[in-house]
């Protein structure tokens, strides 16, 4: 049995146009109700996590700032403003690894990893509390399998 595909030429059918719309409503409510949990807590944003557990999970603790923006959904401006505030809170360090001062690494501190944990303690209570429990477990694989055709 072979799999019909949309002709990519042609407008979208009704349920794919139907899955669009569900997906970007689904990914609006779900961020913004995670982004009311961290607000309750007293935590920063979730753009805050995500930079810090790039960071925490790459090779030494460290990244160029490319890279950080490769691995995570924010636009380069926004990420250097974020990378500054990070950096001001005592979260990030940067540090230059070329002779002419160029190149620069984006370095995770201890206090950086404590917060990333931190925040981690409501991050994933809040996935389980606005994703899993409306889900149950075999149909939260099929939605990770489809949705990774996506991505």
């Amino acid at each position: 049995m072979s799999e019909k595909r949309t002709d990519t030429n042609q407008a979208p059918s009704a349920d794919v146009t139907r899955a669009w719309i569900n997906l970007m409503r689904a990914q609006q409510r779900v961020l913004g109700a995670i982004e009311r949990d961290f607000k309750d807590a007293g935590m920063p944003p979730l753009g805050w996590y995500d930079v810090l557990w790039e960071l925490a999970r790459a090779p030494d603790g460290r990244l160029r700032p490319f890279e950080i923006e490769e691995r995570t959904l924010l636009a380069q401006y926004n990420l250097s403003r974020l990378i500054d505030r990070l950096e001001k809170e005592g979260l990030v360090e940067r540090r230059t690894f070329d002779d002419d001062g160029r190149g620069r690494w984006v370095m995770i501190t201890e206090k950086g990893r404590s917060l990333r944990e931190a925040m981690w303690e409501v991050y994933g209570k809040s996935i389980a509390r606005h994703v899993g429990a409306k889900l149950p477990e075999g149909d939260a694989a099929q939605l990770a399998a489809l949705l990774s055709k996506l991505a």
